[in-house]
């Protein structure tokens, strides 16, 4: 009843043996599907358009500053010669 059942007349064994004569190329693995939503893509805009904001204030303030600077040194060059 488990025994099992043999074919009657068996396959000869193939000839040769087969061997493959390129390698299989390394299959590589597929990246995750990322999927990004229109919340993040409106917050990185916003946080970039702030932080440009933010640089070009900073920017602004050192320049004023060193024009106030030179705009003293000059003034008080003029002190120090009279």
């Amino acid at each position: 009843m488990f025994l099992p059942k043999y074919p009657d007349s068996p396959t000869p064994p193939p000839a040769h043996i087969h061997t493959p004569t390129d390698p299989a190329p390394a299959r590589r693995s597929a990246l995750p599907a990322v999927s990004v939503s229109t919340g993040a893509v409106v917050a990185v805009l916003t946080g970039g358009v702030v932080l440009t904001a933010l640089l070009a204030a900073v920017a602004v303030s050192a320049i004023s500053v060193a024009v106030a600077a030179v705009v003293l040194r000059s003034l008080l060059r003029d002190q120090h010669r009279r």
